[in-house]
């Protein structure tokens, strides 16, 4: 289905176009062209403080509806910011109407809701008052709150951190082979010919950024080896990397190494992680199906996932994490409830639920995978029950585009267990070094509501050859951070 959009507002479109997905899908077609199924028309007017927005939806036959908010005439991010939630909720009010269907997180579009429910708080309302003002505005389920309410509750204590903080990102864009999902900034290891060359100007990212966060006075106590797949290095190199790590940032309090893939383990890789002070590990099935396995392009199989987790259980790891996607290609409620069944029967100290998306960059998108979502709601709740079964709670939560039913992403963990990386990137609340190729640092503002970002060109060969130009790229955004911080306690 194809719909023009006809909006006073060319800034918005995309906005406007991600509520129609909501309804419509990904596969429908939000276009600007005259070749379309159906017209979308929005209005605006400004009269007696008051906004007026009107969304009319001509498709063989025409429906309106009209919204009226308060104006905010402040000018800048705020006005813009207003503006748009009042042109989104009446885009969603038409929606709902024409449709007769409620989307599972209403009108919601973000990737962060979490921040939604801190900001209600932060104008002094309490969690009553703020659960309801998040339904009136984004029409949110009770499902949906309860989730809210449960992550905010594993989060008490854990969101203030001193501005000084600042956590630690490597990333390794190594695979031995690709899944069919992914669209990190990996490559398949081959013949291995870039790891070195990579290792190289890596070691001398954290060399200069160690020296660099010292003389900026950043308290770095959290680490996380993500990639990629950090446990596709060979276990020399590994053990160099994590040596090299410690050389330069001393003791880290918590570090994750995503060691995902049980093809790229074995006792000898497992015992030297466990000479580190590696303090968290994630062992990925993903699904616990060999076809669907095989399907997605994982180079293993569910027992060898059940006897590396056995094997790293023998050497002493304590705090393991493991992952599942609901709505795999091929995969049915019975097939994601086997999946659920085996990890709860292995009992791993975190579980993290995760919802397919179908990225512009993946290889199911290059095939033109259509999404199967009869079920999924379902798959997530499931997942959602054996969590709690296992003791854990909800700790972080993020949405992704392309996801099906417009679902969400939850960790789940037992409270000695929570990683506190992972609340600090994803409720964006303390600064991130990022180191590798595709890393993102953010010196986070909370002061200001805003984050400078830092990236990494992700291209690996690029990496290694301009790998200076990235150090630049963090130090001029701490140090603007740092100006703006001394500005503010100056009054400036």
């Amino acid at each position: 289905m194809k719909i023009a959009i006809r909006t006073p507002f060319d800034g918005f479109v995309n906005d406007i176009a991600d509520v129609v997905r909501l309804f419509y899908g990904e596969g429908a077609a939000v276009t600007l062209e005259e070749n379309h199924d159906a017209q979308l028309v929005h209005s605006h007017e400004h009269e007696n403080g008051e906004w007026i927005e009107r969304f009319e939806l001509i498709a063989g036959r025409a429906h309106t509806v009209t919204l009226r908010g308060a104006a905010v005439t402040c000018g800048g991010l705020e006005e813009k910011r207003q503006l748009k939630r009042l042109i989104k909720r009446c885009c969603y009010r038409l929606f709902k109407e024409y449709t007769g269907r409620r989307p599972a997180w209403g009108s919601l579009t973000g990737i962060r809701p979490t921040r939604l429910y801190y900001q209600q708080m932060e104008r002094g309302k309490t969690r009553e008052e703020a659960r309801a003002a998040l339904s009136e505005l984004f029409d949110l389920s009770d499902e949906k709150l309860d989730l809210l309410d449960e992550i905010i509750d594993a989060q008490d204590g854990l969101i203030q951190r001193p501005v000084n903080a600042c956590d630690l990102y490597i990333g390794i864009p190594f695979c031995t082979t690709r899944c069919a999902y992914c669209s990190f900034s990996s490559g398949e290891i081959g013949n291995g010919r870039l790891v070195e060359p990579y290792l190289e100007a890596l070691f001398h990212e954290i060399d200069l950024c160690s020296e660099m966060a010292r003389d900026m006075g950043l308290d770095i106590r959290v680490g996380y080896i993500g990639g990629g797949t950090p446990s596709s290095l060979s276990t020399t190199q590994l053990d160099r990397l994590l040596s090299h790590m410690h050389q330069r940032f001393g003791d880290l309090s918590e570090l994750t190494v995503e060691a995902g893939r049980p093809d790229t383990l074995d006792a000898q890789k497992l015992s030297m992680l466990r000479m580190h002070p590696v303090t968290r590990i994630s062992i990925n099935p993903q699904t616990m199906n060999d076809q669907t396995l095989s399907i997605i392009g994982r180079a293993h199989t569910a027992q060898q996932t059940i006897d590396c987790y056995h094997m790293a259980r023998s050497l002493g790891f304590d705090d393991i994490n493991m992952d599942v996607i609901a709505a795999l290609p091929g995969e049915d409620l019975a097939m994601f409830t086997h999946t659920l069944d085996v990890i709860r029967d292995l009992n791993p100290d975190s579980l993290t639920v995760h919802t397919l998306a179908i990225k512009r960059s993946s290889k199911l998108h290059e095939q033109k995978y259509r999404q199967q979502e009869e079920d999924v709601a379902r798959m997530v709740a499931l997942g959602r029950e054996t969590a709690h079964a296992m003791g854990m709670r909800a700790y972080y939560l993020y949405r992704q585009k392309y996801m099906a039913e417009n679902l969400e992403n939850v960790g789940y963990a037992r409270k000695r267990s929570i990683c506190r990386y992972n609340i600090d990137n994803m409720e964006e609340t303390t600064s991130v070094l990022a180191l590798g190729a595709g890393g993102i640092s953010k010196c986070v503002m909370r002061q200001e509501e805003k984050i400078l970002r830092a990236p990494n060109i992700a291209n690996i060969e690029q990496y290694i050859a301009r790998v200076d130009e990235m150090v630049r790229r963090k130090r001029d955004a701490f140090e603007e951070k740092a100006a703006r911080i001394a500005g503010v306690q100056r009054g400036v």
